[in-house]
C-alpha cells in the first residue's frame, strides 16, 4: 500500500507491520525476528510514522522479544479526529463543574427600562414643603402617612428574584395622585418612574385595598348612639327632628361603553351642554358634616333619582322599617316614603309649606356642598376616565373613603379646587308613596312655623 493512499490500514497490514509470522508460527518454536521483513518497512520512515501516529493508539506498550507471549487479541482504538484540542466528554464536564462551583452565584434580573423617580423621591423626603405636598396630593403629609398605615398589609409585595418590589408609599402616592389630580396614566407614568400598565395596575389594587380596608371603618351606618349625635346636630342647623342624613344623587361622566349604551346616555347632560353624554350616578347620604355614612354607585345615568334610590340598600332599609324615628331628606326627585323626608312639589305652596321647603333645601345643601368638595378634591372625577366602567364603582368608593378621611382630620379645600355641580332635578313620577310619611311632613312643617323656626326667607 502506498503511503499516500486515502484509504486506511487494515489489521492485516498493521499485524504484518509489528507481528510478522506470528499468525503462522509455531506454539513450541522460538521466536526470531525477521530482520529482513523490518528493513522492507523501517519504521524510522518519517511520513510512515506521522500516519501512524494520527490512526493507530495502543492501549499497552509492544513487548520486548525477551519478554514476548502470544497474544489472544489486539486491542486499538482507531482516531478519525486528528484534532489536538478536542478533549473526552467527561473531562470537559468536570472542569465545568469545577469552574461553576468556585464562581460564584449571579442574581437573576429582569430587565426594567431605566426612568426617572427623582419627582417622587423629592416629594417623599422629609423636608418636602407641606403646601406643596397638600397641593399634589390634596391632603396633608400626617393624613398620608396614616393611610399608608393602613394599608400597609394590604398592598406590600415581596421582593423577587427579578426585581425589588415597589414600596407601600409609592404605591399609594400613584393612586392618589391619580384621582386627585386626573391626568391621564402616562403622566403618572413619568412622575413616578414607572410603566403606564404598572401605574393603572397600582390605582386599581390600592382602590381594592382602600375599599377592602378602610372602608368598613370610615365609611358606614352610624350606630345607635352616633345616630342620636347626628339628629342633635341637624335639628340645632335646621329645627327639623330625627334627622339622620342628607340624600344627594350626582353623576359622573364616562366614555361610551361598548354595550348597552343607551342605559348610560344621560339626557339632560346632554341636553344642557350640547354634548352627548354617558355618565354612572353616585348616590349618597352624608352627616352634617358632610361625610358620607352610604353611598350607592354605579347604576347607568339614564336611570332617575327615584329609580336609584329604589335599587340601593338604603331603600330595602327603608322599607324593612329599619329607619324607624330616623329621617333621611331628599330633594325633589325622590319619593315621599317610610324614613325619607321630600320637599313640597306641587304648585300653589302655602307659606307652611314654602318654610318647610326652606329648611330641607338647607339640609339638602349640606350633601350637594360635600359632593362638590368630593368632585373638587378628587378631580378625576369631573372628566372621563380611562377606567373600565366594571372597575369604576371600585375607584368611586375609594374616592368616598378618602374624602371622609380629610373630612374627619379637618384637611381644608383649596379655593382653586372649588367645583359647582350641575344635576338636573325631576320630579318623582310617584312623588308620594306613603301616606302616614305625608302626614308627617305636615306636621312637621306646622311644628316649624308655629316654633318660629320656619325662618322668613321665603317671603
Amino acid at each position: 500500500m502506498e503511503i499516500g493512499s486515502p484509504s486506511f490500514l487494515t489489521l492485516e497490514d498493521y499485524s504484518s507491520f509489528f507481528l510478522p509470522d506470528t499468525i503462522n508460527m509455531d506454539p513450541n518454536s522460538t521466536f526470531i525476528p525477521n530482520s529482513k521483513k523490518r528493513s522492507q518497512c523501517d519504521l524510522n520512515d518519517t511520513a510512515f510514522n506521522d500516519l501512524l501516529n494520527s490512526l493507530v493508539h495502543f492501549d499497552q506498550p509492544i513487548m520486548d522479544s525477551n519478554q514476548f507471549q502470544q497474544p489472544k487479541s489486539i486491542q486499538f482504538q482507531l482516531d478519525f479526529d486528528s484534532s489536538p484540542t478536542k478533549r473526552p466528554r467527561r473531562a470537559v464536564e468536570d472542569v465545568d463543574t469545577a469552574t461553576s462551583s468556585t464562581a460564584p452565584p449571579q442574581q437573576r434580573r429582569l430587565w426594567v427600562k431605566d426612568r426617572s423617580k427623582d419627582w417622587w423621591e423629592r416629594c417623599n423626603r422629609p423636608d418636602f414643603p407641606e403646601n406643596e405636598f397638600r397641593r399634589c396630593f390634596r391632603m396633608s403629609k400626617a393624613t398620608f402617612d396614616t393611610i399608608c398605615q393602613h394599608l400597609d398589609s394590604a398592598v406590600t409585595k415581596k421582593n423577587t428574584m427579578l426585581r425589588d418590589a415597589i414600596p407601600v408609599r409609592q404605591r399609594v402616592a400613584v393612586c392618589i395622585w391619580r384621582l386627585a389630580t386626573g391626568d391621564p396614566l402616562r403622566e403618572v407614568s413619568k412622575r413616578f418612574g414607572l410603566g403606564i400598565s404598572t401605574c393603572h395596575k397600582l390605582v386599581l389594587e390600592v382602590c381594592a385595598a382602600i375599599k377592602t380596608v378602610l372602608m368598613p371603618k370610615f365609611l358606614h351606618w352610624p350606630n345607635e348612639s352616633e345616630m342620636n349625635v347626628v339628629k342633635e346636630e341637624f335639628e340645632s342647623l335646621s329645627g327639623i327632628p330625627n334627622v339622620g342624613g342628607s340624600m344627594y344623587t350626582t353623576h359622573i361622566p364616562i366614555i361610551a361603553p361598548k354595550s348597552n349604551v343607551n342605559a348610560y346616555f344621560n339626557k339632560r347632560h346632554t341636553e344642557r351642554n350640547q354634548k352627548t353624554c354617558y355618565s354612572i350616578t353616585v348616590q349618597g347620604v352624608v352627616d352634617p358634616k358632610g361625610v358620607f355614612n352610604d353611598v350607592c354607585i354605579g347604576w347607568p345615568g339614564s336611570l332617575s333619582d327615584d329609580q336609584v334610590l329604589e335599587k340601593s340598600a338604603l331603600y330595602q332599609r327603608a322599607s324593612r322599617g329599619s329607619l324607624k324615628d330616623v329621617w333621611v331628606v331628599g330633594n325633589s326627585g325622590h319619593p315621599l316614603m317610610e324614613g325619607v323626608l321630600v320637599p313640597y312639589t306641587h304648585q300653589n305652596l302655602t307659606w307652611t309649606q314654602h318654610a318647610f321647603n326652606q329648611k330641607v333645601g338647607e339640609i339638602q345643601g349640606i350633601a350637594k356642598e360635600a359632593f362638590a368638595r368630593l368632585k373638587g378634591r378628587w378631580s378625576c372625577l369631573q372628566k372621563r376616565t380611562e377606567v373600565k366602567l366594571e372597575d369604576l364603582p371600585v375607584l368611586l368608593g375609594a374616592c368616598c373613603v378618602l374624602h371622609n378621611i380629610c373630612e374627619m382630620r379637618n384637611e381644608e379645600i383649596d379655593p382653586e379646587w372649588k367645583f359647582e355641580i350641575f344635576d338636573d332635578e325631576m320630579v318623582a313620577e310617584n312623588g308620594i308613596r306613603s301616606s302616614a310619611a305625608e302626614q308627617a311632613r305636615d306636621q312637621i312643617a306646622h311644628y316649624l312655623l308655629h316654633h318660629g323656626r320656619a325662618g322668613t326667607n321665603f317671603l
